[in-house]
């Protein structure tokens, strides 16, 4: 990337026998809100631990800003981070949790206190200067931890799961507020976070991790909607896998499935050919649900269904076979919507994705 900002190139980490990160090269612009997006044990915290100085690499290169900084001291790095646990100290107020990080810097009090001002400015907690670290709520001390990290500007702020320890609903106030906080500062985010609707939310780019390896990075719309590999359909969002084989190879693909019978998709920049197991990918919402049949629809059974406020969640089933169950996501669906009912199943080829691994 020509005007990458953050460069890890060749990067692996093990302990022990178990390799942590496994040759990673990434690069990263300079403002960008960067995801990286995996499950507990994929290496993504190791690999921001890396970037921050607080793991030395066992091989490859660190830069930030065209500096080599692969064996710099962390207290030397233009990186702050913010922790999941917040890393409040309990016995300072506010002001002086905040104030902390600029203890190594000569600067008089009114200097100090200017760029105090300034930090909870930024994280909207103006007047709490002098509350004690025990009377704040978890969203609060997530703000004075944002608030202690920025007020060094450094040129990339590292989050560790900083929202992980919120409840659901101030974990949405807060999403929003870190992005509206980062485009506002301009800093380059790098943000590490198991939940794909949050990595989805925030990120200018993500990279999707599983075992020490990046499996795909890039936008949240394009890995959401055209996912690379079928690891990685199934871990973003909700997603229907339909195991099938290739019948015919052209201009698009033939494939055959027990769920849905044979269908042409596109070939999806798939390598394959007759014979090749494949799966199909689907979203719910891609699918709708019909009390009246229409042409390419398939007849399906209902096995549930669930409320979810925006949306309805249909389970249905295409035979007996417990592995043809799909879900269908939609508001406008005629029928009665219960266990037994028969309905159709109607979706666009186009809507399909062909994934060979």
């Amino acid at each position: 990337m020509d005007n990458a900002f953050i460069e890890i190139i060749g990067v692996s980490k093990s302990f022990g026998s178990v390799t942590a990160v496994d040759n990673i090269s990434v690069s990263i612009r300079q403002g960008e809100f960067f995801s990286l997006l995996g499950p507990s044990g994929c290496g993504k915290t190791t690999l921001l631990r890396i970037l921050g100085g607080l793991e030395m690499p066992g091989g490859g290169k660190v830069m930030i800003d065209g500096q080599d900084i692969t064996h710099m001291p962390a207290h030397l790095r233009p990186t702050n981070m913010v922790f999941q646990n917040y890393a409040i100290f309990p016995h300072l107020n506010v002001e002086q949790n905040v104030a902390y990080g600029l203890r190594q810097q000569r600067l008089s009090r009114e200097e100090q206190m200017e760029k105090v001002s300034s930090a909870l400015s930024m994280v909207k907690l103006e007047g709490f200067e002098k509350r004690g670290a025990d009377e704040m709520s978890g969203g609060q001390k997530q703000r004075v931890a944002l608030a202690r990290a920025l007020i060094k500007r450094p040129k990339v702020l590292l989050l560790d799961e900083p929202l992980g320890a919120l409840d659901k609903k101030l974990r949405e106030e807060m999403q929003i507020e870190l992005r509206m906080l980062q485009q506002q500062v301009g800093i380059t985010f790098v943000f590490v976070t198991h939940d794909q609707e949050e990595a989805l939310t925030l990120s200018d780019r993500v990279a999707v991790m599983d075992e020490g390896k990046i499996l795909q990075m890039d936008s949240p719309r394009q890995i959401y909607e055209r996912p690379s590999s079928r690891k990685v359909a199934d871990f973003i969002g909700q997603m229907n896998l339909l195991e099938g084989v290739v019948q015919s190879v052209g201009k698009r693909v033939t494939v055959r499935t027990s769920a849905l019978g044979e269908v042409s998709v596109s070939e999806n920049d798939q390598a394959v050919d007759v014979g090749d197991s494949v799966t199909l990918a689907a979203r719910p919402e891609n699918l709708r649900l019909r009390a009246d049949s229409e042409p390419g629809a398939v007849r399906v059974t209902l096995a549930a269904s669930a409320f979810w406020g925006h949306t309805t969640y249909y389970r249905v089933t295409a035979s007996d076979s417990e592995t043809d169950s799909l879900d269908v996501a939609q508001q406008d669906y005629a029928g009665a919507g219960r266990a037994g009912d028969e309905a159709w199943l109607c979706f666009n080829p186009e809507d399909l994705l062909l994934l060979k691994y």
